[in-house]
């Protein structure tokens, strides 16, 4: 096993921070005495008996300043823990509130930093009376919006990420999400934070005192030697120098610590590979808990509507089913609803958005109820594939980790059967030495590899239906191809029901069997991917697809792309008729003011078009 060296700023920090603390904790048991002893050598100069000379009393300059260190390092770590508790609480908890909780939360957050930590320090201790315990517990309410403010920034930039949702569809709680997911991967910052907090609040505590309203006599702290030192500089300089170099290393430890800190611990900065036990041949898995009698379709979806706070629709009553071993696409251009379809069929569309369906459903668990939550068995019935393969496993956990969880957690698979299965999954998905990717860092990992690695996580439970979200962007085209054949090969060898949202029709042309195509929230068109291959389809809006996508039977000499004018318009922008009839050659009249609805046609398909069918019969 590879030995990892501490960063050189965390060696020197530790061993100037130990030093600080061996002399806080000693020196008032050793030489209080000394440093409080009267002598008659009254106000002098530095010397072999007195290292930094001595005060108007005759006392020791060099070990009242060594003394001093316990009252002032007590203060500043106190006042720091406050901070960040108080603070840490209180960010993470307005990021994992409602919408109108973090409006008011982020109001009363920016309000508190307008004001400098000095003078709501000096605001509380002048109320409170001059003492200890008010600079203490003012410091801590002074600083304590810095930590607020940047821990709710990261908690809310990493509530966004992919492997956040996946534990939210496992049926994490929130406490717990908040422990396992976001504050691991928001310690790096916050440790940076804490350790300025500490250096500042030492400065800031001895400023107080220098200022007369922290320590009073007989006690001391630096702040209150350096007072009395500068009213003696010209007598002997050093009364001051000591505790001023006593504030300066403190300051400089804390801060070798917080960057040595953020260094060692970040997995992305470095690698800790651990050794395990040999993996054997895996077992069998663990039964999925279906019962007898499962439906035929793997997931059915009937008048989904997906709307913003403010009512506009974003997604308008879709009907879909994908049937048991069945790969259906969902194709169109971005924002055309396609990712909001498949995250409300999973229920992890974001908390601001209000949905309704007459009927949701996967492998026969009824999700058509926004107020009820769904239950811990859609953990194992479902797979996701994110597109972005960077954002969706948790950098702060090894890949083994992140694989087996749903097993561990739902299944009650033990750690060393969850392990061989993972590697079993991950060799399958070929995915190289996955003995050793089970104890890498995502970072550690190429894109290609994280992607395979996450369709080998989709697959480790062995669910009815996976949801693949762009499972090809940002992969090169010979990633891209071995991307598709794995999900084909699932498909075929698994009998895994694969519901495929991309915006290249030509990718969902070579994968699927049914191919739904979406615009400004509603489907167009449904139709077989042998009709799509053929480009034997009905609605503008598709043969527009098909007319700027290479065909790569047909010769690229004879054939040429024909750009789609435009773009699709916003929620905002959608009138009350067709929202393609601005692109479309064959609008009508009647397209500017009626919504056409999905009608069947004789090939066993659906159009939505004025043009192309007679308004009768509502597909369903």
């Amino acid at each position: 096993m590879r030995r990892t060296r501490l960063p050189a700023p965390l060696v020197a920090g530790l061993a100037l921070a130990a030093l600080i603390v061996v002399v806080a904790v000693v020196a008032p048991i050793l030489w209080r005495a000394r440093a409080d002893g009267l002598t008659a050598d009254i106000r002098q100069g530095p010397s072999g008996a007195h290292w930094l000379g001595t005060d108007a009393l005759g006392r020791d300059v060099f070990w009242r300043t060594v003394v001093a260190t316990r009252l002032t390092i007590e203060m500043a770590m106190a006042a720091t823990a406050i901070a960040a508790v108080l603070g840490t609480l209180l960010g993470a908890g307005i990021a994992a509130a409602g919408p109108a909780v973090r409006a008011v939360g982020d109001r009363v957050i920016d309000l508190l930093l307008s004001f400098p930590p000095i003078i709501i320090a000096l605001t509380f201790t002048a109320i409170l009376s001059p003492g200890r315990a008010s600079v203490v517990g003012a410091l801590g309410l002074a600083f304590c919006p810095q930590f607020a403010r940047l821990t709710n920034r990261l908690a809310l930039s990493v509530n966004g990420r992919d492997y956040v949702t996946v534990a939210r569809l496992l049926g994490v709680g929130r406490a717990r999400v908040l422990t396992r997911h976001v504050v691991p991967n928001i310690a790096a910052p916050l440790l940076v934070l804490i350790s300025v907090g500490f250096a500042t609040s030492v400065l800031t505590v001895s400023g107080l005192s220098f200022l007369g309203l922290s320590v009073q006599p007989p006690s001391y702290d630096w702040g209150s030697l350096l007072a009395s030192g500068l009213r003696n500089i010209y007598d002997n300089p050093g009364e001051a120098l000591g505790p001023a170099v006593a504030i300066l290393v403190t300051g400089l430890a804390a801060g070798l610590v917080g960057d040595g800190l953020v260094r060692h611990l970040d997995p992305r900065g470095t690698s800790r590979p651990r050794r395990s036990a040999p993996v054997t041949a895996p077992p069998r898995p663990a039964p999925s808990g279906r019962g007898k009698g499962e439906p035929a379709a793997a997931a059915s979806v009937r008048g989904l509507s997906v709307r913003r706070p403010d009512g506009r629709e974003l997604v308008h009553e879709i009907s879909l089913t994908v049937g048991a071993g069945e790969i259906v696409g969902i194709v169109g251009e971005s924002g055309s609803g396609k990712s909001l379809t498949a995250l409300a069929l999973a229920r992890l569309l974001p908390r601001e958005l209000d949905w309704s369906a007459e009927h949701l459903g996967v492998n026969g668990i009824d999700l058509a109820d926004p107020g009820k939550a769904p239950p811990t068995r859609l953990a194992t019935e479902l797979g996701i594939v994110f597109q972005d393969p960077s954002s969706s496993f948790n950098p702060a956990l090894r890949i083994g980790t992140q694989l087996t969880e749903v097993l561990r957690a739902h299944t009650g698979t033990s750690r060393r059967q969850a392990d061989a299965l993972a590697v079993a999954r991950l060799a399958e998905t070929r995915v190289s030495s996955p003995e050793l990717r089970m104890r890498q860092y995502p970072h550690e990992l190429s894109g290609g590899m994280r992607q395979r690695a996450m369709i080998a996580a989709a697959m480790l439970h062995e669910p009815k239906l996976i949801i693949a979200d762009e499972p090809t962007t940002a992969l090169d085209v010979t990633v891209q191809a071995d991307v598709l054949r794995l999900l084909k090969q699932i498909n075929t060898e698994h009998g895994t029901a694969i519901l495929l949202i991309s915006h290249d029709i030509g990718v969902v042309s070579a994968l699927c069997d049914r191919v739904c195509v979406m615009y400004a929230g509603r489907v167009v068109e449904e139709v077989s991917v042998e009709d799509l291959r053929r480009r034997d389809v009905r609605h503008p809006y598709t043969r527009a697809l098909l007319a700027a996508s290479p065909d790569a039977a047909a010769d690229r000499d004879d054939v040429r792309l024909v750009p789609l004018p435009g773009r699709a318009p916003s929620a905002e922008a959608r009138g009350t008729g067709c929202a393609f009839a601005p692109r479309c050659s064959l609008a009508a009249p009647v397209c500017a003011d009626v919504v056409p609805p999905l009608v069947a046609v004789p090939s066993g398909n659906a159009v939505a078009c004025h043009a192309e069918t007679p308004a009768t019969e509502v597909w369903s």
